[in-house]
């Protein structure tokens, strides 16, 4: 049993760093392409390596989708994540929009309630309080390097991811883990394609190295976070996603020569421990369904 957790836990910090680079990616190219491209990039990159290893373990009957306006309703949002995402990134460091990012687990928390209706106990609540109050301190107009666009941007990403996140373990009941993946990354694509084909711009050469190189992140980190939560319980292992705080913190430093501002980091250790907290010990009675490991990263 600890080996499997520790297993869990590796894994899980291997998905957190690839992921990291999958978005420092999007950051890069978010500079020359447009938000809605780069959903349609994003989607459709990752999509023939989830359909690979579908096709190589034999499981092209997970596919079969049962609840296709809820898929629908998925794909919308996952376009309407990954264009905030793409936009705050833009505007702000990679360390401010993953410390706004990381209130999705308290808004999770939150929503579980009246959408799933789960019991949370007193102490999680309280925990969302806090948590609220360091993206607070995030956001006062002094704090430096804070786009207010961009902040509201990564806060939309937020409750696009914390909806989707939700819908996912509602599916979980008749859909499998690679219906989620596959079907979310195909409607990202198609759908974002569609809403952004008048602003679409034409793809340099020199771009398509990043291009593949989001295709191949986004596969491998959403498989290794999937056997995570395999291995391990999520009160062990999903803490560990806030190490991402530490690789965006680290190619701002490389790359950009930015460091966080203290409020940043104040507001960032109150989201963080808030997050901890519900996830280790305070948040929803019930445990989450197989289903949401399925849920994509922005």
């Amino acid at each position: 049993m600890q080996s499997s957790r520790a297993r869990g836990v590796m894994l899980m910090l291997f998905a957190v760093a690839i992921f990291s680079v999958m978005d420092l990616c999007l950051k890069v190219l978010s500079t020359r392409l447009g938000p809605l491209q780069l959903a349609t990039l994003r989607g459709a990159a990752s999509l023939p390596f989830v359909l690979l290893s579908v096709v190589a373990g034999r499981r092209l009957r997970d596919l079969r989708v049962h609840r296709i306006g809820l898929h629908v309703v998925r794909g919308l949002l996952s376009v309407l994540m990954i264009s905030a995402f793409a936009y705050a990134v833009r505007l702000m460091s990679l360390s401010n929009v993953y410390t706004l990012f990381m209130v999705a687990p308290l808004m999770v928390t939150a929503v579980s309630v009246p959408l799933l209706g789960e019991r949370v106990r007193k102490g999680a609540w309280i925990a969302i309080f806090v948590g609220l109050a360091g993206t607070l301190v995030l956001l006062r107009p002094s704090t430096t390097g804070i786009n207010l666009l961009g902040a509201l941007a990564a806060l939309v990403c937020a409750g696009c991811y914390t909806v989707s996140y939700v819908l996912a373990r509602v599916m979980s009941k008749t859909e499998t883990a690679d219906s989620l993946v596959f079907w979310v990354l195909a409607m990202m694509a198609v759908f974002s394609a569609v809403l952004g084909w008048g602003s679409w711009q034409p793809i340099p050469s020199s771009l398509w190295g990043w291009i593949a190189l989001i295709g191949v992140t986004g596969a491998v980190a959403q498989q290794c976070i999937t056997r995570a939560f395999m291995l391990a319980p999520a009160s062990v292992i999903a803490p560990f996603e806030y190490t991402a705080l530490i690789w965006g913190a680290l190619f701002d430093w490389l790359i950009w020569s930015t460091h966080p501002g203290v409020a940043t980091v104040l507001g960032a250790l109150l989201i963080v421990s808030s997050g901890i907290y519900v996830m280790a010990a305070g948040g929803p009675e019930s445990e989450p369904a197989a289903g949401v490991t399925a849920e994509p990263h922005p």
